[in-house]
């Protein structure tokens, strides 16, 4: 074997290992490197953002939350997220608005407690004042947006009464409220408007059918209890008291304990009606001449 032919056997043998060892590397070392690559390229063009996309998709999400929300916002009562403590005593601030001046409410904040997947804050209030107010305190409570409930309620009704002054009748009461809120927002809603909470007329329980004080005639009016009818005229008619002070009164004006309802001037006497602590009677006043007449 001549010199030429060995190198150039030598140079293919050459070649083939470098061809050997260049597979090998792919092989091994380089492809799982190339699919990792692939894979994470794959990877990111599934992420590829298509900016009208997700714009067209944001605003079906706003509208079905727009959806939801209504019919959250169209609920009676909502359950909030997460409030504070100070939250409830800014309600009862605007409560307290609705309320006259003689009314006294004291708040005091207890303790956090857990209902089922609801938390609530629990207050103790108390005070006095006219049962309208207290009426009205209850209903504002029961009846707010966000979810409040009475949990125990205690009251006690008295009299308080003061020289050259009607017999006022008051409540004192004691309270135990809820205030419900959740740990998420699946029962809340993004616009809050608080409900009506002004309560219709109510009668007074606590007022007494049968008064045993019947309040004094502080604005001076006629005592119709021994009074006498003087006259009548087209104005009306003229009535004396017990102090001989007369009055001028005309149907439907006020009277100690009641209202002159008729004046008769066919049979020449006045009716009145008087509620005596309770007890609604009519009264009846001739004129003295028709008495004097009789009397002969």
């Amino acid at each position: 074997m001549n010199r030429k032919l060995k190198n150039t056997l030598g140079l293919v043998g050459v070649l083939v290992v470098l061809f050997v060892f260049g597979y090998a590397y792919i092989y091994f070392f380089q492809n799982p490197k190339i699919k990792q690559k692939n894979t994470e390229l794959n990877n990111l063009k599934a992420f590829e953002y298509d900016t009208n996309g997700l714009t067209a998709q944001l605003k079906e999400k706003q509208k079905r939350a727009d959806v939801l929300d209504s019919i959250l916002a169209a609920r009676r009562y909502n359950i909030p997220k997460d409030i504070q403590p100070l939250r409830f005593y800014e309600f009862m601030n605007g409560v307290q608005g609705m309320l006259s001046s003689s009314t006294r409410i004291n708040i005091e904040y207890t303790e956090k407690k857990q209902e089922q997947e609801f938390f609530y804050y629990e207050y103790k209030l108390s005070g006095v004042g006219p049962y309208s107010d207290v009426y009205r305190l209850i209903y504002a409570i029961e009846q707010s947006k966000e979810l409040k409930k009475i949990k125990n309620i205690n009251l006690i009704n008295f009299v308080q009464t003061a020289e050259d002054a009607e017999p006022e009748f008051w409540v004192s009461f004691n309270l135990t409220v809820g205030v419900y809120f959740a740990n998420n927002d699946r029962f809340a809603t993004k616009d809050y408007i608080e409900n009506d909470l002004k309560a219709p007329g109510v009668y007074d329980i606590f007022y007494p059918l049968i008064q045993a004080v019947i309040p004094t005639n502080i604005d001076g009016l006629l005592d119709v209890q021994g009074a006498r009818l003087l006259a009548l005229v087209p104005e009306g008619a003229f009535i004396a008291n017990l102090s001989g002070e007369s009055f001028l009164l005309s149907e439907g004006d006020r009277v100690y304990l009641g209202y002159l309802t008729k004046i008769d001037y066919k049979n020449n006497r006045v009716r009145f009606i008087l509620n005596k602590g309770g007890i609604v009677e009519t009264m009846e006043l001739n004129l003295e001449k028709e008495i004097l007449q009789k009397a002969n």
